[in-house]
């Protein structure tokens, strides 16, 4: 339940940066579909940049070298 919450107000602080970088007013239908528009682009760049993120964490090597002397 945590991580959903943590989730939807990640999303939602997203949403409100959206809004105040561009200056948009949601009331306006050209500018609410601008911000459809700018959310669904920042939500597929987040899901690759999350996505190239844990592909580069899964390839790593994260064992230690064995070569140790007795």
């Amino acid at each position: 339940m945590r991580i959903l919450m943590i989730l939807a107000i990640f999303l939602f602080l997203g949403a409100f940066f959206i809004v105040s970088n561009e200056n948009l007013h949601l009331s306006n239908k050209a500018e609410a579909k601008t911000f459809g528009s700018l959310y669904y682009n920042w939500f597929l760049d987040l899901f690759s940049n999350v996505h190239g993120v844990v592909g580069y964490a899964v390839k790593s090597e994260w064992l230690p070298d064995s070569n140790l002397s007795r």
